[in-house]
């Protein structure tokens, strides 16, 4: 059984920044692709980053050279270092393993 439980999320000014973090249980975490989307209001979820087993990574265009995604197999941790946020950044975040377990999302607000 696999969850994963999702942190850091909340209220930043633009430009600032923050820094998300998945824990998960089980253990396939070091074996799996793990990543990260996000749905703001209105909107349907859509991709933000992925990283593969072997830290192979993948990043929306709307977010390339802002967001970090990286992981720490020892500690089955996801992150998700979040710079030069903007307003269209707002949106519930959710961190995923093979696209098939899923946490509850935080929030990540971006607003002056």
């Amino acid at each position: 059984q696999v969850q994963l439980v999702e942190s850091g999320g909340g209220l930043v000014q633009p430009g600032g920044s923050l820094r998300l973090s998945c824990a998960a249980s089980g253990s396939i975490f070091s074996s799996s692709s793990v990543g990260w989307y996000r749905q703001a209001p209105g909107k349907q979820r859509e991709f933000v980053a992925q990283i593969t087993s072997r830290s192979v990574t993948i990043y929306a265009d709307s977010v390339k050279g802002r967001f970090t995604i990286s992981r720490d197999n020892a500690k089955k941790t996801l992150y998700l270092q979040m710079d030069s946020l903007k307003l269209e950044d707002t949106a519930v975040y959710y961190c995923t393993l093979r696209e098939t377990w899923w946490g509850q999302g935080t929030q990540v607000t971006v607003s002056s």
